[in-house]
């Protein structure tokens, strides 16, 4: 029987290099599986492991359309036989969903934007109807910005949802939105590895729009290797502008990120990014938990401290905590 090591759960690999880099760099043995398809045969009993789950709400958008309910099958198996999982089954129920993630937002006290479900064109319509304007539209299964537009009135709404550009979410679940203004054009990403904050990101909403991941793999030109402002964009800048979107926000100490300790320790969430706007008017909304977390490189370049070694550092000590005796 093989020793036990890290499996990385996951179905995009171009988002894994700076992890088996950092595997790398701190000696840890690992696995990939990728849940794109495959066969599970439940008489079967796991290896012995520890098994992280990568898995992404924007799945779907890489022709992945099965993972989700893969990934539930293999972590579900997994911790019926008593396997360490990180950021388990649980926690793949909030990367699923932003209804959950919000519910759970608010039922540990922390404040998020006015938000309603819908399910359907018409419900998505009567959601809509006398909500505070502007708003925007989210796929409740999003992730890279899925299903984000800005609308002024509900009758900008109305002839977008009969309009052929009107993108059904893979759930049937849209979500209406309050449009929130950050006080100084950007959002903070705050980065949570094993029960502590690695270091906190400002992703600029002016040029990024609602499209600000942070992996090198989302750029949208890949002959230029540069982001093209997305929709949400308020600024154009010219191609040899220095910029990038995303930049540390040094010595972030807003006491949101003790209520993020208590969240991730509540529900078992082990790495995240968690995403909030500080608006004009001085509240603080999270709306967005990110259990899959990429880092961006311009930012790991800038930093005393990695995020991919830190999960990295992370595991083996799990591994190290679940087989003492190895």
């Amino acid at each position: 029987m093989s020793a036990p090591k890290i499996y990385a759960l996951h179905e995009n690999p171009e988002w894994f290099p700076p992890f088996a880099e950092a595997f790398a760099a701190e000696g840890v043995e690992y696995e990939e599986w990728l849940l794109t398809d495959g066969v599970l045969d439940l008489d079967e009993t796991p290896p012995e492991g520890v098994f992280w789950s990568r898995v992404s709400a924007s799945s779907h958008t890489r022709e992945h359309g099965l993972t989700k309910d893969y990934a539930r099958a293999v972590l579900s198996w997994l911790e019926a036989h008593g396997r360490r999982t990180v950021n388990g089954r649980r926690v793949l129920e909030l990367e699923m969903s932003k209804v959950d993630q919000l519910t759970a937002l608010r039922a540990a006290g922390i404040d998020t934007p006015r938000t309603v479900a819908a399910v359907g064109r018409e419900q998505v319509l009567k959601a809509a109807q006398g909500f505070p304007t502007p708003f925007v539209t989210k796929h409740n299964q999003g992730g890279k910005g899925l299903g984000v537009r800005r609308f002024e009135s509900y009758e900008d709404l109305a002839e977008h949802v009969a309009s052929d550009e009107y993108e059904e979410p893979v759930d049937g679940i849209t979500l209406i939105q309050e449009y929130v203004v950050a006080a100084d054009g950007g959002i903070t990403r705050v980065e949570l590895v094993g029960g502590r904050m690695v270091y906190a990101v400002r992703g600029d909403t002016e040029r990024g729009g609602f499209q600000l991941c942070p992996a090198d793999a989302c750029a949208i030109d890949p002959e230029t290797g540069r982001p093209v402002p997305p929709v949400g964009a308020t600024i154009s800048m010219a191609p040899d502008d220095d910029w990038n979107l995303f930049s540390e926000r040094a010595g972030y100490d807003d006491p949101v990120v003790a209520q993020y300790l208590a969240f991730t320790e509540r529900y078992g969430i082990e790495v995240a990014g968690i995403e909030n706007i500080r608006t004009a008017d001085g509240r603080v909304l999270t709306y967005d938990v990110n259990t899959n977390t990429n880092y961006n490189s311009e930012v790991e370049r800038s930093t005393t401290i990695s995020g991919p070694r830190e999960i990295a550092r992370h595991l083996s000590r799990v591994l190290r905590d679940t087989y003492p005796t190895r």
